[in-house]
């Protein structure tokens, strides 16, 4: 039976670049399984685009036990870039072509952001190399042109795997928090990744946070004493005088002894794509919501917190429905695509019938929608809690819900 199989004698490799999600080995799982039935050997390339480098860094797949449950990426990753780079001027595209014949390579599923399938796209359309590219982020500012259908009206969102895990993580992280900000009284400033999207820092909503700080929308110098303004006011406001307010890594802050708005880098560092790190803009608010408000306040940043940790069943689903869309690509041969969803769903709409797929040029970046945020008052939209809630169905946290009486001197004659 399985000599008649369709791609019976050919080769597909799978490989994984950028950062690490909760989601990827999913991705890889849900990839393989779909392709060997197709009659595909499935070899998995280790370290990204570096693992197609010298002599190479490859695995068979094909029959070997897989757990996609699992995050991370049992392949690897690594921010090589095989085209030339101000940090790697060396041209390595030629190494990439080699060990695509040396492992006779016939297909290349690329699992990553923007840089990984950018470099992907780049091989298909200047050398012929078939490849399908296969969306990856917790930032989910990758553009998969997904529409959102809220109050009759079509907005332009995101849907990436990995996205709906970091966003579980990061609102049950923020539930947790909650007890710490309310046993001091504090405000916490809870820093989330994010370089140039919000769509992260939204998700603290749905676990106790009332504000949110975003990179397309800076704070300027007027804008920062309206923000000072908005969370003396909510935190007065606050039935237990506290408050946490997510922010992106990437906000972009005005500096008083610059005066300039700008990012806060973690590291002048770049990677091979030619990013910086960034890091600490938590602290820097926290810092001035002190001394200007005279309330405490702290930062706690997040860091990996979110990219870490098990695939959740949303991201679980979204991986395999979009493998399902590998297949009809592969056996259409259309290559130089990627698989997205269309349009906004819940959990159990996540099927193959509302996914289709984007021409590789067409990815890039794409914002959180001014449509998902509430610019004047440092929060998200109701527009943008219908879009999450599609993901994490509603707002569940514990909350302490007694008041006790206050007790005075006279009481107690």
């Amino acid at each position: 039976m399985g000599k008649n199989k369709l791609f019976k004698g050919k080769t597909l490799a799978i490989l994984t670049g950028g950062g690490d999600t909760p989601a990827i080995n999913s991705s890889i799982e849900s990839v393989r399984n779909r392709a060997s039935l197709l009659g595909f050997r499935v070899l998995g390339v280790r370290h990204g685009w570096k693992g197609l480098l010298d002599d190479g860094d490859v695995v068979d797949l094909t029959h070997q036990p897989y757990n996609g449950w699992y995050g991370g990426s049992a392949l690897r990753s690594s921010r090589t870039n095989p085209f030339p780079s101000k940090k790697t001027p060396e041209n390595r595209v030629p190494q990439v072509l080699d060990n695509l014949d040396r492992y006779k390579i016939d297909v290349l599923i690329t699992i990553g952001g923007d840089d990984t399938n950018g470099a992907a796209r780049r091989l298909y359309e200047t050398e012929g190399i078939p490849v399908i590219g296969f969306p990856k982020t917790i930032d989910n500012d990758l553009r998969t042109h997904t529409m959102h259908t809220y109050e009759g009206k079509e907005i332009e969102a995101v849907l990436c795997p990995g996205f709906p895990s970091a966003s579980k993580a990061i609102a049950e992280y923020t539930a947790n928090l909650k007890t710490t900000a309310e046993s001091h009284s504090r405000i916490i400033v809870l820093e989330v990744m994010g370089r140039n999207a919000g769509w992260l820092a939204g998700s603290a909503l749905f676990g106790g946070a009332s504000m949110g700080l975003v990179p397309e929308f800076e704070i300027t110098k007027e804008r920062k004493d309206v923000f000072f303004e908005t969370v003396k006011e909510v935190y007065m406001n606050s039935p237990k005088r506290s408050l946490i307010i997510p922010v992106s890594e990437g906000v972009r802050w005005y500096d008083e002894k610059r005066g300039k708005v700008d990012v806060v880098y973690a590291s002048s560092e770049v990677d091979e794509y030619g990013h910086p790190r960034f890091g600490g803009i938590s602290g820097v608010i926290a810092s001035e919501i002190s001394k200007r408000l005279k309330i405490e306040a702290r930062a706690q940043i997040t860091g990996y917190y979110a990219r870490s940790g098990n695939c959740r069943r949303y991201d679980r689903r979204l991986t395999s429905t979009l493998a399902d869309k590998v297949v009809d690509l592969l056996l259409r041969e259309e290559f130089g695509q990627m698989p997205v969803i269309r349009k906004m769903v819940p959990y159990q709409e996540l099927e193959e019938f509302n996914a289709g797929s984007i021409d590789m040029g067409r990815i890039g970046n794409k914002s959180l929608p001014k449509e998902y945020y509430d610019i004047d008052g440092f929060n998200f939209s109701d527009a943008y809690i219908d879009f999450l809630s599609k993901i994490l169905k509603r707002m569940r946290y514990e909350d302490f819900e007694y008041d006790f009486p206050v007790v005075l001197p006279e009481d107690m004659k």
